[in-house]
């Protein structure tokens, strides 16, 4: 209701407890709206799931385009303005932030676990219970996922490699699907840690960098690092071979006084010693780096004109100000330690790499740090035919990096194709009998909201989603686990032996953070927005009527 907000009366007048102009929805009405427009999140992103999914054109106010089929990124670039739509958009960034991929179907169930509610809302079911239920289901969910997963090893490169290609399926990165989920596995294999008999693996420590031109088959991965940088001399070589890299924490300049100073040159013999003195000073500090043996410099700091001639002369290869997060990426690659001050720099901080190169690629310099002993730290290099391509191909690469990520640290697999979510349904639906009351209807309505996902890639490759249920739930209760929707052949099939696969922790997370967005929504009655009013105060300024788009 709008208009003026009050609760009850006193001795026959109303007592106004909200200003002029505010909105309010209680009951039914405040669930159903917040219901409708949850499920409108979901379905805008639900035709992108699957292999066979379509992609979106994103267009914001200036124009600027975005083509892509990743559930977090058509959400976080759609002006979402309802507080529970604003909810699912968070569904998807947790689970980008967490995982890494499964953002679409984390969306897709939380959109289906409330429009199920819905139904029982309308049976007049109270939505405590409906919440009591989905938690129920929620751990038992997460019980049978561990039970049904299967454990990988670092040493299976066959598996891992399924996983990244099942990651990839469905982007406009599948041409090279293969050839991707490669580069995806050699890079996080690279810099996998093993800690108390578990994997772990920073992120940061691989680097996507992305450049146009060229097609997506041009597309590498350096055991090293590569820098958007260019050289800062032209007398510098482009190319050093068996390059000793010096890491730098300091400018190559001579130090302006910090506090506030003046010389006063009285005749010009004295300018031209002052001049002598910094060029003297100059030349010291790039005689100190050439002692080490360094014919690689990169610093965080700047590089003084002169200094940048005098290691030209000395044919160093030097760049400046590269980021923090580039020069960590170069310690861990080249083994060098980076040093705050020249003096110290001694020959034992220097880093080792095959070769140091700046190569022009689609018009810009850039310095690749290649073959490194062993590096920490790899970067790969995402190409495309054009902008649009090339930013749906680094957003592939960076979900097949993290699914695998995801899979080592977890340690198991689970089988896609919708096959896991059809699983999990079947033992809810036995769960549900032995729980009894009417828990069990918000259980087994769980069970059909995970049944969402086989239906929505049966939908997406253009099959009847009715006749596929109806199959795959039988499969199912042949005990046939790993079967699911197999969207290139239009049936039901083994998705283990077609090799889709994907980490236990991306269902594990989808099915959490889905479950506790329907949850929170369900559990709200009543929604209070005061409009700003003009002039005065008031509280946020939403608008969250049945628009929602």
């Amino acid at each position: 209701m709008t208009g003026q907000g009050y609760v009850g009366t006193l001795g026959g007048q109303p007592v106004l407890i909200l200003p002029e102009g505010a909105i309010r929805e209680t009951g039914k009405s405040a669930q159903k709206n917040n219901i409708a427009a949850a499920k409108a999140v979901a379905d805008a992103v639900r035709t992108t799931l699957g292999p066979k999914g379509m992609d979106k054109m994103l267009v914001d106010s200036i124009g600027d385009i975005v083509i892509t089929n990743d559930g977090v990124t058509i959400l976080e670039e759609m002006d979402v303005q309802h507080p529970a739509a604003k909810m699912l958009v968070e569904v998807a960034k947790t689970q980008d932030n967490e995982v890494g991929d499964g953002t679409t179907t984390a969306v897709v169930i939380a959109g289906s676990l409330l429009k199920e509610a819905e139904s029982l809302l309308d049976q007049n079911i109270h939505p405590t219970v409906i919440v009591h239920g989905y938690r129920l289901a929620r751990d038992k969910a997460m019980e049978i996922l561990e039970d049904i997963a299967d454990k990988i090893d670092l040493k299976d490169k066959k598996t891992l490699s399924k996983i990244a290609a099942t990651s990839i399926t469905g982007k406009s990165a599948e041409v090279a699907k293969d050839k991707l989920a490669e580069i995806a596995v050699d890079a996080v294999l690279s810099v996998v840690e093993e800690k108390n008999g578990k994997y772990s693996i920073d992120l940061d420590n691989i680097k996507i960098e992305k450049k146009e031109g060229a097609t997506v088959d041009n597309t590498e991965l350096i055991k090293g690092i590569v820098l958007d940088k260019e050289k800062v001399h032209p007398g510098m070589p482009s190319l050093v071979r068996n390059a000793k890299i010096a890491l730098l924490d300091a400018a190559i300049e001579v130090k302006e006084t910090e506090t506030d100073a003046q010389i006063r040159i009285t005749d010009p013999t004295q300018l031209q010693a002052f001049i002598e003195q910094e060029e003297k000073m100059i030349k010291e500090m790039v005689d100190k780096i050439a002692a080490t043996g360094a014919n690689v410099v990169f610093t965080q700091k700047g590089i003084d004109d002169l200094a940048q001639h005098f290691l030209a002369k000395r044919g160093i290869l030097a760049a400046r100000r590269l980021k923090k997060s580039d020069m960590e990426a170069l310690a861990r690659a080249t083994g060098a330690r980076i040093v705050t001050s020249i003096d110290d720099l001694s020959s034992d901080d220097l880093g080792y790499a095959g070769i140091v190169e700046e190569v022009k690629i689609a018009g810009d310099e850039m310095i690749f740090v290649r073959e490194c002993k062993d590096p920490k730290a790899v970067t790969i290099l995402v190409r495309g035919g054009t902008e649009h391509v090339v930013e749906e191909m680094y957003r592939a690469m960076e979900d097949a990096v993290k699914s695998l990520a995801s899979a080592l640290e977890s340690g198991k697999v689970v089988v896609g194709g919708g096959a896991t979510e059809e699983a999990v349904a079947k033992e809810l639906r036995k769960y549900a009998e032995k729980v009894g009351g009417r828990e069990q209807l918000a259980i087994n309505a769980f069970a059909n909201a995970l049944e969402e996902i086989p239906r929505t890639l049966a939908e997406n490759a253009g099959m009847d989603p009715i006749d596929i249920l109806v199959e795959l739930r039988s499969k199912h209760e042949e005990g046939k686990k790993s079967y699911g929707v197999d969207v290139f052949e239009n049936k039901v099939a083994d998705m283990k032996e077609r090799g889709v696969l994907e980490p236990m922790k991306t269902k594990m997370q989808a099915i959490a953070s889905a479950s506790e967005a329907a949850e929170m929504i369900l559990r709200i009655d009543d929604v209070i927005a005061a409009k700003k009013l003009e002039g005065g105060s008031g509280g946020g300024n939403q608008d969250f009527g049945g628009d929602f788009e």
